[in-house]
C-alpha cells in the first residue's frame, strides 16, 4: 500500500517539474548558445544592420597573446582569492562573537548588515571620497599618526588592494549572515559534551565546530567566489581598470571588447572562458561539498 502510494507520487512529479525545468533549461541554453555562437563570429554593421561572418576559434586563439585580457585573468584570481579570504575570516569571526552574544543579538546583526544594503553606486562615491588623496578621511587619519598622504587608487601598487578592501567591507555582511545562520543551528549537545570533557575553547572551535560549520563554510565560499570571480562595479566606480592594468579584471575586460572597442565576438570568447571557469569552480566546490557531508 506504502509502496503503491509512493509510486503514485513520484509519477506525478515528473508532468509537475516538466514545464518548470523546461522554462529554466530554455532560460539557460539559449543565452549560453548564443554568446557561443557570438564567440566564432565576427559582426560587422552595414547600413545599420549587423552582419555575421565565420571567425571560427580565432577569438580564442588570440587570448594568450592580449596583455589586458592575461592582466584581467591574474588580477581577478588575485581579487576574488584575496577578498574572499577575508570576508570568510571576518564574517566568521563576527558570526562567532553575535553567537556567543547574549544579549544585543538582533541589533548587532542589524548593523553588521548595513553594508550589503548600500547600493553599489552609493559605495563607490563613499569610498572615492575617502580615499581622495587631498581630503579624504584614510589620508587623514594617516597624517595623524605621522603617515605621509598617498593616492591609493592612482598608484599601481595600492590600487588593487584598495578595491579589495572596499569589496570585503561590502559583502562581508553575506558570509557574517550565513555562518551566523550556521553556527545557531548546530547542535547545542555536542558542545555541552566537550565542555563537560573538558575542551578549552580552541578545542571546541577546532574539533567540533568547525567540522559542523564544513558544509556552510563551502556553500559560503562557492556563493562568494562567484560573485567575486564577476567582479565589476567597484572597480569600474573606483578605478576604470586603471592606473595602467592594475586593477583591470576580466569583467571590465569584457565590458571594454563589447561596448568600448565593438568587438562582440571577441568579447564573447572571453565570457565563454569566465563561464568555463566558473563553472568548473562550481562543480570543484560541489565535489567537496559531497565529500562533507559523506564525511558527516
Amino acid at each position: 500500500m506504502i509502496s503503491s502510494t509512493l509510486a503514485r507520487r513520484d509519477a506525478w512529479r515528473v508532468p509537475t517539474l516538466a514545464p518548470t525545468v523546461l522554462l529554466l533549461a530554455v532560460l539557460t541554453a539559449l543565452p549560453i548558445l548564443n554568446l557561443v555562437a557570438l564567440s566564432v563570429s565576427d559582426i560587422a554593421w552595414v547600413a545599420g544592420s549587423a552582419r555575421w561572418s565565420w571567425a571560427g576559434a580565432r577569438h580564442y586563439e588570440a587570448l594568450p597573446a592580449d596583455p589586458l585580457f592575461r592582466a584581467g585573468a591574474f588580477n581577478t584570481v588575485v581579487f576574488a582569492l584575496s577578498a574572499v579570504a577575508g570576508q570568510m575570516v571576518l564574517g566568521f569571526a563576527l558570526a562567532l562573537l553575535v553567537a556567543r552574544t547574549a544579549r544585543g543579538r538582533v541589533l548587532y546583526r542589524a548593523i553588521f548588515l548595513l553594508p550589503i544594503l548600500v547600493p553599489g553606486i552609493v559605495i563607490g562615491a563613499i569610498w572615492k571620497l575617502m580615499y581622495n588623496f587631498d581630503f579624504g578621511v584614510i589620508n587623514q587619519i594617516a597624517a595623524l599618526v605621522g603617515g605621509a598622504p598617498r593616492d591609493w587608487l592612482g598608484n599601481a601598487a595600492t590600487a588593487l588592494a584598495s578595491v579589495v578592501l572596499v569589496d570585503i567591507w561590502h559583502w562581508t555582511p553575506f558570509c557574517f549572515l550565513l555562518l551566523l545562520t550556521g553556527l545557531e543551528s548546530l547542535p547545542q549537545d555536542v558542545h555541552e559534551a566537550a565542555r563537560v570533557d573538558g575542551a578549552t575553547w580552541w578545542q571546541e572551535l577546532r574539533h567540533v565546530t568547525l567540522p559542523l560549520m564544513l558544509p556552510t563554510i563551502l556553500v559560503t565560499l562557492t556563493f562568494r567566489l562567484i560573485v567575486a570571480f564577476k567582479v565589476f562595479d567597484e572597480v569600474y566606480l573606483l578605478t576604470g581598470g586603471g592606473p595602467g592594468m592594475a586593477t583591470e579584471v576580466l569583467s571590465f575586460t569584457i565590458y571594454r571588447r563589447f561596448f568600448t572597442e565593438d568587438r562582440a565576438g571577441y568579447g564573447a570568447a572571453i565570457s565563454v572562458v569566465a563561464l568555463v571557469a566558473i563553472a568548473l569552480l562550481i562543480a570543484a566546490a560541489l565535489a567537496v561539498t559531497r565529500r562533507a557531508g559523506a564525511r558527516r
